[in-house]
């Protein structure tokens, strides 16, 4: 059945989680992520090996997010978000919200630094060239608050309230270029805000929760306008298979509800991140301060020890 309009077709059983997921891996999807664990994990062997400590809790962070592409494009999931309204939001909300997050709190460019090897005087190697374009003017600019959050916005409404999405839908290439820019997207936003690799764009505290909250609401906007509509807003979903019993517009309101309660789980998430990166600052700087007032606790002990040798000497 023709599902889009765009000549592509799909024989679905009804879609019930009791059946459970399937694997039907998108060969994109599955190759890359595949390739990024592999790295990752190659990069914290060679980190062990030479004796230096890689924390446990940035691994588990990458590997999950990685996983969560996974399980949005490498199983039945995906076949049935290019039928479905509600479960694209959910693939979308995944991809490009808590994937992200996860993937950005694994520290991925802080590995790759600290296990590259620097190029001999002269010469630029790829630990150079990638700090060559973390210090770079493009970087500057796609990680500045206004890029990313106006591109964090237009992901949305730009996107399903024109006929890019139709566009973009009827091809495998669209969609899987779809997804790869709703998982950069995703990164651009929250590497500013919560990102522990190092940037050119790295605000204070207080102004990364101001960023985070300036986005957040357009995404329960957004789910409110797909909940309230009287009827179908986007081609590619207007008539789904026969076979899966579902309507049009009940699917694109719980489409909608998906999308504005999903914007709640990144909130907490990342302020709950932000508050721990936060206190952890501010012990980093207390015990500085301590070790600077130490030191000049020694030298005025110092300096008075010297004074007590200058008197008794001329005592003498």
């Amino acid at each position: 059945m023709d599902h889009s309009g765009h000549g592509m077709t799909m024989d679905l059983p009804p879609f019930t989680l009791g059946r459970g997921l399937h694997w039907s891996a998108d060969p994109f999807f599955l190759v890359a992520c595949l390739v990024g664990l592999g790295l990752y994990g190659y990069g914290v062997f060679r980190l062990r090996r030479r004796g230096d400590a890689w924390s446990a809790g940035r691994t588990v962070s990458f590997v999950v997010g990685v996983l969560t592409i996974m399980l949005v494009m490498c199983t039945r999931l995906n076949d049935y978000g290019m039928v479905m309204f509600s479960v694209h939001m959910v693939q979308h909300m995944v991809i490009s919200m808590l994937s992200p997050i996860l993937i950005l709190l694994g520290a991925p460019v802080t590995l790759a630094l600290r296990v590259l090897p620097a190029a001999g005087k002269g010469r630029k190697g790829p630990r150079e060239l990638l700090l060559a374009l973390l210090h770079s003017r493009y970087m500057r600019i796609i990680t500045h608050p206004a890029f990313t959050i106006p591109l964090f916005i237009a992901s949305l409404y730009a996107l399903y309230f024109t006929p890019i999405f139709d566009f973009l839908m009827g091809s495998k290439t669209g969609h899987i270029a779809m997804m790869v820019h709703f998982l950069a997207v995703g990164v651009v936003f929250f590497w500013p805000i919560i990102g522990v690799d190092p940037g050119p764009h790295r605000p204070g505290y207080l102004m990364r929760m101001l960023e985070l909250f300036a986005g957040m609401p357009f995404h329960a906007f957004f789910g409110i306008a797909l909940m309230m509509a009287s009827t179908p807003m986007v081609e590619t979903f207007k008539n789904p298979p026969a076979s899966l019993g579902i309507d049009a517009l009940s699917d694109q309101n719980a489409a909608g509800g998906i999308a504005w309660a999903f914007s709640e789980i990144p909130s907490v998430l990342v302020l709950l991140a932000l508050l721990f990166q936060w206190y952890g600052s501010e012990q980093r700087q207390a015990r500085r301060q301590d070790r600077a007032a130490d030191r000049d606790g020694d030298k005025e002990l110092e300096a008075y020890n010297a004074y007590l040798a200058s008197l008794n000497a001329r005592g003498r």
